[in-house]
């Protein structure tokens, strides 16, 4: 049998490369982005390297190792089932359980296919996070598996997940135990020198438990001030008494007063550190034990960041959670992303070579610069990092945003809230629109019109559509009204006049109420149902509140959500109460890019859960948006009836059926399942014209019909 050890000797290890001299970049800032030169300890010719060393092939680009021409119509992922690794014999390749839930996590996405005629990306099935021989992860033999797959051509096309790669003692980033060749590296703890620009991607280093979906706010939500906390920087970690790593943590000791500055290690790591302990361990561990290292965390306005084995870090994302400001002592190391990050304004570059400068360093920056690096941290925390589905996402669209046919995204966009997981360059391509986040950056202000999207369950216009169509229509603001027919019409589309205005009716769009219609040409969209009952004052003081508030629903009927312990779920309420968290989408106005979002950005799983029940679209919305801006719909109007009256006074509606009910509590639950966490957040406000029930005679009033509004 071929063992790794032969399939190593196979391998031609190129000559040496060059690497930095000692004095390369020795003048730099330590506060640029660019991390400074990797440090040398040895003669570089004479350097010893393990077998495996050079397995990718270096000069692979995008233009020389990536066929976009898989990738023209759609950017999709293929990712080998087990059935395949069951007819090759590798079936007995055992995965991590992080590994299991990435493979999980992509398989349930939007990116996902099962044929691998139409996959841009490749993922292999085959465990390769931890490639460290030691560790009980390490999955072996993987040259031989890797070869019989059937797609693998070479690597090309394809991306490998890495966290770990090297061993003891050198823990050679190259060293994978496998050839690459045209493969992507996503790869934790990349160095800029090895890393190939362009075509690798620099990934982040997290947790066996690192949430899978949902995933933690930043600590700086509520703990914004004061800007300078307690102490000035904090560490506290493992220091390494042997071996690559050691000098940086072994020196860190230097920096620590008791006051201000807290860093403290410990030799306390592995099964043998006693044998290798030197005449310092029993101070350090003895001062390790009296701090807190989460209590450090959210009291430190600078968290050292030094590199460990490997250059990267676990203490880099718990730090950016934090809001604890990461001061990096990691020469040469790639931060995460950083390919469309700017991590200018969220870090600070130290430098191995130069310890004693930091306090010098972190003392000279203003507050007014603290507050910044603080708030950014969050942004980037809750936008790519607290959660493995974020972490590959944004993996899956730095290489979609590299294909030649498709417009990058500006820095701006990925750098600012809610970042550009949620930019869908589909939207901005074809209609030419502003996103609902992004008029304060622009310096701009939502357009003037809106358009109205009837949803109706039937097939001819009624009395009741009738009315509402005559309020419409006397809207200054209307651009124009789409009935989108659900029920059968014949598949016949098309404009008709009705109440003196030319009305579209559209069809064959499969009773979706959020499908993105070509014919929409405004950014504000009016979302009724066609037994509405609503004034021309009523939509008009709605549309001017939305005008402020792009990024929201702004609507009429409201409901609320709400925990019960009891029955350890979550449970959906209509009762009127002084709080909300949901406004119905059967009267409400919102940007029509959350169109895009929910038909094309939304797993796919969520849109099923609303195909099977058929209900709980409005509430799906809700989560959306909720999701995207981390802030609650807005009620306006003291109206609590929307619907056409029957002769009882009773609504026509379904919401008093039982069933109906308990359909929406379920889609709740599943929902909730599937985003990893509740979105929906609850507000207590409502808004009414200035004017409204004020003493002053109604001609003084702009919305003088809402007065009249009985509930």
């Amino acid at each position: 049998m071929i063992n790794d050890d032969f399939l190593h000797l196979a391998y031609q290890i190129d000559d040496v490369e060059d690497l930095p001299s000692f004095m390369d970049d020795w003048q730099q800032n330590v506060e640029v982005g660019r991390p400074p030169a990797f440090k040398i300890y040895e003669t570089r010719h004479q350097m010893l390297f393990h077998s495996s060393y050079r397995k990718t092939n270096k000069n692979c680009r995008m233009e020389t190792c990536f066929d976009s021409s898989h990738c023209d119509k759609d950017f999709k992922v293929f990712v080998y089932p087990l059935s395949e690794l069951e007819n090759n014999g590798l079936i007995n390749s055992i995965r991590s359980v992080l590994y299991q839930k990435m493979l999980d996590i992509i398989v349930e996405s939007r990116y996902y296919t099962d044929e691998y005629t139409k996959a841009c990306v490749f993922v292999v099935a085959i465990d390769t996070l931890d490639r460290d021989p030691l560790s009980p992860d390490y999955v072996r033999n993987i040259p031989m598996k890797i070869q019989r797959l059937r797609h693998w051509n070479g690597g090309r096309n394809h991306i490998i997940f890495n966290l770990y790669s090297g061993s003891w003692p050198d823990y050679n980033e190259d060293d994978l135990g496998f050839y690459t060749g045209d493969a992507i590296l996503a790869k934790a703890s990349m160095s800029v020198t090895n890393m190939r620009p362009g075509f690798d991607i620099s990934f982040p280093l997290f947790h066996k438990k690192h949430p899978e979906r949902g995933g933690e706010p930043g600590y700086v939500r509520s703990n914004t001030y004061p800007i300078t906390k307690k102490y000035k920087l904090a560490f506290k970690g493992k220091r390494y008494v042997l071996g690559i790593g050691s000098e940086t943590r072994n020196s860190i000791f230097h920096l620590h007063n008791g006051n201000d500055t807290i860093v403290v290690t410990t030799c306390k790591h592995g099964k043998n550190w006693k044998d290798a302990q030197d005449e310092r361990c029993d101070v350090d561990n003895s001062l390790y034990e009296k701090y807190d290292y989460a209590s450090l965390l959210k009291n430190s306005t600078f968290c050292l960041v030094p590199r460990g084995r490997r250059l990267g870090s676990y203490r880099f994302l718990e730090a950016l959670q934090a809001g604890c400001i990461p001061v990096l002592l990691s020469n040469n190391w790639a931060l995460p992303f950083d390919e469309v990050i700017d991590w200018n304004k969220a870090v600070i570059w130290a430098d191995e070579r130069l310890l004693f400068q930091v306090p010098e360093v972190i003392h000279s920056i203003s507050d007014t610069k603290l507050f910044a690096l603080r708030q950014q941290s969050q942004i980037l925390w809750e936008q790519y990092f607290n959660t493995i589905e974020k972490i590959v996402f944004t993996t899956f669209e730095i290489i979609k945003e590299r294909l030649p046919k498709l417009q990058s995204r500006d820095g701006v966009v990925w750098n600012t809230s809610p970042g550009a997981l949620v930019s869908q360059h589909s939207y901005t391509e074809y209609f030419n629109f502003n996103m609902p986040f992004n008029y304060h950056l622009l310096g701009k202000k939502p357009s003037s019109n809106f358009t109205v999207v009837i949803f109706s369950q039937h097939n001819s216009i009624n009395t009741a559509l009738y009315r509402l169509i005559r309020n419409i229509v006397a809207s200054k603001y209307l651009t124009q009204i789409i009935i989108n027919l659900c029920a059968d019409n014949g598949g016949k589309s098309g404009y008709q006049k009705i109440a003196g205005i030319q009305i579209l009716i559209s069809s064959g769009n499969g009773c979706s109420r959020f499908e993105p219609l070509p014919f929409i040409k405004t950014e504000a969209v009016l979302s009724l149902d066609d037994d509405v009952v609503l004034t021309t004052d009523e939509i008009d003081f709605a549309f001017h509140i939305w005008q402020s508030f792009p990024d929201r629903i702004v609507g009429f009927p409201a409901r609320s959500h709400y925990w019960d312990n009891s029955k350890d779920s979550w449970l959906y309420t209509s009762k009127w109460t002084n709080e909300y968290s949901i406004i119905l989408t059967g009267a409400a106005f919102y940007h029509q890019y959350y169109n895009t979002l929910y038909t094309r950005w939304l797993s796919p799983l969520l849109i099923k859960t609303v195909e099977q029940s058929h209900n709980c679209e409005d509430i799906l919305m809700n989560f959306l948006v909720s999701h995207v801006t981390r802030r609650p719909p807005i009620k306006v109007s003291q109206r609590k009836h929307y619907k056409e009256q029957v002769s009882n006074g009773m609504p026509k509606s379904p919401w008093n059926d039982p069933d109906h009910f308990m359909q929406r509590q379920t889609c709740l639950n599943t929902f909730v399942a599937l985003f990893g966490y509740m979105p929906l957040l609850q507000s207590s406000v409502r808004f009414d014209p200035i004017l409204f029930k004020d003493p002053v005679s109604n001609f003084r009033k702009k919305y003088k019909q809402i007065e009249l509004v009985t509930n």
